[in-house]
């Protein structure tokens, strides 16, 4: 305290975890009599037979009726006519060809959005990293950027952007990648922040100006570190593509959308073991790239 600054040692020690405990535990109270008295906490009329019915059909996927699905399921009316025959194999193994289209169409959205917002962060990285010392009006406005595009989510610029260039991959690109700019951003300038400032010094003790700077003593030096971050934004932009479906960018978020509006929660269980198929193979092997690194 005797520094003159008692704000800087206020919330440590004990003392100060108490006092974050006891606000934290306000907050909940807050919110959970917020809801109350709002009559927003409820579990609906019948939950437990609601689950037991959805789980009942979640266990069923759907992708089961290529092998076990009736070859002559028939449609009937209330009198007992027969509306329609359909064979459920066929049906289901055209419905897989969609959802393996759909599986390339969210890969395609998370890996060019991410690469986008990669690209697009490098240069304010660049300015916001502080040991840089980049002119101060430029890394004010290359920070706000960057902390504008962390802020808003991918959901809200894929809301906008859809009504901007239309229904497709192109605004989950987009999305993915103005939203991910700030996070790249953010951990670009953070691993550059890092650096050993005597290399930087050595070769602009020769003359190189900025370019040569950057790609002589600083891109080799963080080059394993961006390789790692691009990876693990990558990683949670294969999960955030999905979502995107949902609002028109297609995509497997696309067959999840069908599938809740129908109530077809066997095939909502095949996409979402779609999904974490998909995002279990990629984080095992953004895990072991980023160990390789190491």
């Amino acid at each position: 305290m005797s520094d003159g600054q008692p704000g800087k040692y206020f919330l440590r020690g004990r003392v100060g975890f108490l006092l974050l405990t006891l606000i934290y535990v306000v907050l909940i109270a807050v919110c959970l009599l917020s809801l109350i008295h709002d009559g927003d906490l409820s579990i609906g009329r019948n939950p437990w037979a609601n689950l037991l019915k959805t789980a009942s059909e979640f266990s069923y996927p759907s992708f089961l009726d290529v092998w076990f699905g009736d070859i002559a399921l028939e449609y009937r009316s209330d009198d007992g006519r027969v509306l329609r025959v359909e064979n459920r194999q066929e049906i289901e193994l055209d419905y897989l060809a969609g959802l393996a289209r759909a599986t390339w169409t969210t890969i395609t959205i998370a890996t060019l959005g991410s690469l986008l917002g990669a690209v697009l962060a490098l240069p304010l990285a660049v300015l916001t990293a502080r040991n840089l010392s980049a002119p101060k009006p430029l890394a004010l406005l290359a920070k706000g950027v960057l902390d504008v595009m962390r802020s808003i989510h991918t959901l809200v610029f894929g809301l906008v952007l859809v009504g901007i260039v239309g229904l497709g991959p192109t605004a989950g690109i987009l999305a993915i990648g103005l939203h991910s700019m700030g996070t790249y951003g953010k951990l670009f300038a953070e691993s550059i922040e890092t650096l050993d400032m005597q290399a930087v010094h050595a070769v602009q003790s020769v003359g190189a100006g900025p370019v040569q700077v950057f790609f002589n003593a600083i891109w080799p030096a963080v080059l394993p570190q961006f390789v790692s971050s691009h990876l693990y934004i990558w990683e949670f932009n294969i999960r955030d593509s999905t979502i995107l479906g949902m609002i028109g960018a297609g995509g497997l978020g696309l067959l999840i959308t069908e599938a809740t509006s129908l109530f077809q929660w066997g095939r909502l269980a095949t996409v979402l073991l779609v999904v974490i198929l998909l995002v279990t193979s990629f984080d095992a092997l953004s895990r072991r790239i980023r160990r390789s690194l190491t």
